[in-house]
């Protein structure tokens, strides 16, 4: 078995045993409010880096403006609570008119 085999099976066993651990310790362990509160402002954080990582970075570089004023549109559609369809579209369609005004 080659080392890149049994780092992938470490890999996968240890998501099963993440994925297994949830369930057997719930309501056995009881977080404080404060860690609680914590987590849930960590995870909005990560998500808001993926998303900015996402949207203003391709190849290590900077993306150019039209992929984040996309995102932007679609975040903005997504806050007044447009359908699904609508925020993706708004988004795509922004991005792509502004990549054939020339603004990649």
């Amino acid at each position: 078995m080659s080392a890149t085999v049994a780092m992938i099976l470490a890999l996968a066993v240890g998501t099963y045993a993440f994925r297994l651990i949830g369930p057997a310790l719930h309501g056995r362990v009881e977080l404080p409010a404060r860690v609680q509160e914590l987590l849930s402002a960590g995870a909005i954080v990560l998500l808001t880096a993926l998303l900015a990582t996402g949207a203003l970075t391709e190849s290590g570089g900077f993306a150019g403006w039209a992929r984040p004023v996309g995102v932007l549109v679609g975040g903005v559609l997504a806050w007044r609570k447009a359908p699904f369809v609508v925020v993706v579209l708004g988004a795509a369609g922004t991005a792509a008119v502004l990549r054939t005004f020339g603004m990649a």
